[in-house]
């Protein structure tokens, strides 16, 4: 969704905004003050976690429940139940489902496996980013939201091509809504970084993305069994390897279909007049360097 001018954008009667960058830059932030402003907000990561992997995510509560003789008695004779309680603020039980691969004794999981949960999050993230018109409309229709906003998943630019203009996914999000990079700085990228190093956390690679790096962590520590990967130690590496991969995916999608914002700009948005202002001048500067709506010239 692109606009002529801020002036366009503000005599709209209803906004659809999605928002998308690596984690910390202020999506959840933004979305989360629409929402106290009467903007219908949609968590793509809850989406995918409740209605796309939820089974999956039980289900594997309940492997490692069986393993436990007491829990297993109970289990199957339907005396105790177990269910994800997965929230906005909590998408814990979505990350350890996907797990990291590696050394078990070490927390982690056979690579084979973690290719197939990957594939797992990779159909029910394309399929719940689809699923925005039907939001849109639902809430419009059923809670008569006239405003919606997407906080999506940092893995968004992992399941589109932004280089192929009939994609799908980026086709449908532009079609319906407003798509608004918020870039961070190098500085906030170290401190990505470091955090992960104190804090490892599983990951979505693109399965190209990730077999290359997979057998290049490998090589370069010369590891010949899989199972002696340490998962900690490989996510670390992974997670640099992947900002790096990310960015340039982040900026080819702001590039044909949205517009920019920087992560500074973020504390200073108080209010849904603020955020309208702050898109507004986007806008405009947007037009004054191409001299339409679109792309930059070359």
């Amino acid at each position: 969704m692109r606009f002529s001018s801020g002036r366009a954008l503000r005599d709209q009667p209803a906004h659809a905004v999605t928002f998308f960058g690596m984690s910390g830059v202020g999506k959840t932030t933004l979305a989360g003050l629409l929402q106290k402003h009467d903007w219908f907000q949609y968590s793509v990561d809850y989406r995918i976690g409740t209605r796309y992997m939820g089974e999956h995510i039980v289900d594997n509560f309940k492997r490692e429940a069986m393993k436990v003789p007491f829990l297993r008695q109970l289990l199957r004779s339907d005396s105790i139940y177990i269910r994800s309680n997965l929230s906005f603020e909590n998408l814990s039980p979505l990350s350890t489902y996907l797990g990291k691969p590696g050394r078990e004794a070490l927390g982690g999981i056979p690579f084979t496996e973690y290719r197939r949960r990957q594939a797992q999050h990779r159909a029910a993230e394309v399929r719940a980013l689809l699923d925005i018109p039907e939001f849109i409309e639902r809430a419009k229709d059923i809670y008569g939201y006239a405003h919606f906003v997407c906080d999506s998943g940092g893995s968004l630019c992992e399941v589109v091509d932004p280089s192929d203009p009939s994609d799908p996914v980026l086709q449908c999000l532009s079609q319906h809504t407003m798509l608004v990079y918020i870039r961070g700085t190098a500085e906030h990228s170290r401190m990505l970084v470091e955090r992960f190093r104190r804090h490892p956390k599983p990951m979505y690679y693109n399965p190209a993305f990730l077999d290359q790096k997979w057998a290049e962590y490998m090589a370069l520590r010369d590891i010949r069994d899989e199972a002696l990967v340490d998962p900690d130690e490989f996510s670390v590496w992974g997670f640099e390897q992947l900002l790096a991969h990310r960015i340039p995916l982040y900026e080819a999608i702001a590039a044909r279909y949205g517009y920019v914002i920087d992560m500074e700009d973020v504390p200073g948005v108080k209010t849904e007049s603020d955020l309208l202002s702050l898109l507004a001048r986007t806008i405009d500067r947007q037009v004054d360097a191409t001299g339409t709506h679109g792309s930059p010239r070359p």
